[in-house]
């Protein structure tokens, strides 16, 4: 069944190769998070172990809005490893960092996902799609606010 949502074809498809490399940047800034999570050591365990698991959990949901969103555009969304590593600007880590390395790691990742979806704003916004916006307004909101608080911890 074709889709008349107010978005032509080949802008709807624009908008959804965007929101791929969000949903991929965010998948794998939500696994490196887990890792964090389970292989943090150190004065801050504590801490750092409940804020991450916070985090993750956070971008779990946040991947299923963002996959459903381009499902909605009536486009594909990415689910492997394999697609999300090439769309993904966002890279893993080898071994375990230290848990304040850790923490830049994150801080970069967040605002990687911020600049990512600011991106795709600019596409979503020309093709008046205010749903997309409305979420990707949204998800900078998150990772920004994260970054930042992650950032105080390095101070």
């Amino acid at each position: 069944m074709d889709i008349d949502i107010g978005i032509d074809a080949g802008k709807r498809q624009e908008i959804a190769d965007g929101l791929s490399r969000v949903l991929a940047d965010s998948y794998t800034l939500y696994l490196k998070t887990h890792n964090f999570h389970w292989n943090v050591t150190g004065p801050m365990f504590r801490t750092l172990h409940l804020m991450f698991e916070t985090q993750y959990n956070e971008l779990a949901l946040a991947v299923d809005l963002v996959a459903e969103r381009i499902r909605a555009l009536g486009l594909p969304a990415p689910g492997t490893y394999w697609k999300f590593s090439e769309l993904s600007t966002i890279k893993e880590e080898e071994g375990i960092p230290k848990a304040e390395d850790m923490i830049r790691l994150l801080v970069e990742g967040h605002e990687t996902v911020a600049r990512t979806a600011r991106e795709v704003f600019e596409a979503a916004e020309a093709a008046n799609d205010q749903p997309t916006c409305d979420l990707l307004t949204q998800r900078m909101q998150v990772h920004e606010k994260t970054a930042w608080m992650l950032r105080s911890l390095l101070e």
